[in-house]
């Protein structure tokens, strides 16, 4: 378990420093098909994981809420590893590589997400 979410952090990061995206887009569909868990307690899960600034009051209110437990906080934390080290390597990726290139996998992968989300919307 550590490893995967590791993984989806590392993932997410190196992403983030591609394209400049990572809780949305990357971890929440990661964790709602990859942890099997809901898409509320995804959202509470990412927003914990990049926690300062950004996701402190609103991981307040999925916490209070019950969405997201102790157990979940601790995902956040290695999901936040990875990040921290995958944007590292995307950075040094996007900076080296042409726009075209960047903004033809970025559409890539908001199509795959589009297309994942209409499909189990619709089952």
């Amino acid at each position: 378990m550590t490893l995967l979410l590791l993984f989806m952090g590392i993932t997410a990061g190196i992403l983030s420093g591609l394209f400049g995206i990572g809780g949305g887009v990357v971890l929440v569909p990661a964790m709602v098909y990859g942890l099997n868990i809901s898409q509320k307690t995804a959202s509470g899960v990412s927003l914990a994981a990049m926690l300062l600034p950004v996701g402190a009051l609103g991981v307040y209110q999925y916490f209070k809420s019950g969405l997201i437990t102790g157990e979940h906080l601790k995902y956040s934390l290695w999901i936040a590893l990875g990040m921290f080290l995958g944007a590292f390597v995307g950075a040094r990726l996007a900076v080296h590589l042409p726009v075209k290139i960047l903004q033809k996998g970025f559409s890539l992968l908001l199509v795959f997400a589009a297309v994942r989300l209409w499909i189990q919307s619709s089952e």
